[in-house]
């Protein structure tokens, strides 16, 4: 378990698959994740299987409120490299339907995992792809310190156009020079 002041990280639990599987199914949400499909209980029985238990590249967290216990969303870092020491960012709040909230879960939920990743794995770098539209997402990760690292044009199709993509980065060194001044 990783603690902040409003939320804890802990491991997903099989229990946690319907609530996450309902809230990935929203087509508001379903729009920022790379799967672009609707979800069905096999699907997510079998990502969780496979990557949540099976795969060493995989580290996902449930986001929990430290007061009452209750799933606010879910985080990790995916594809992780271990010789290259880089990982993916994944992050949404499915709570009442925040997505990146303005409360502060996000931001603590952020600031847990680069600490986890940087202090406890040793991790070099952290990135993350962002489609345009994400502005809330692109805005939190750009106020915790990470930088465009370039543009994937025309990447990503939605809504019956063509969106590019920023790829987020924040390395191991920027965090540590920055994490106690970020409230």
């Amino acid at each position: 378990m990783i603690k902040g002041n409003l939320v804890y990280l802990c491991a997903l639990e099989r229990e946690d698959l319907p609530l996450l599987m309902k809230w990935r199914n929203q087509a508001e949400y379903r729009k920022y994740f790379r799967e672009y499909r609707e979800l069905n209980s096999d699907m997510q029985k079998n990502w969780y299987e496979k990557k949540v238990l099976g795969d060493m590249g995989t580290i996902m967290f449930a986001i929990r409120d430290i007061r009452s216990d209750e799933l606010l969303g879910c985080c990790g870092l995916c594809y992780i490299n271990w010789v290259h020491r880089n990982s993916d960012l994944s992050l949404y709040i499915g709570k009442d339907g925040l997505y990146i909230d303005t409360i502060g879960y996000a931001r603590e939920s952020c600031k847990l995992l680069f600490d986890y990743g940087f202090l406890e794995l040793g991790l070099e770098k952290i990135w993350s792809e962002l489609y345009e539209f994400d502005d809330r997402k692109i805005q939190l990760y750009e106020k915790l310190g990470m930088q465009t690292d370039g543009t994937l044009r025309n990447q990503y199709y939605y809504d019956g156009r063509w969106w590019d993509s920023k790829i987020l980065s924040i390395l191991n060194n920027e965090w540590r020079g920055r994490r106690d001044s970020i409230g």
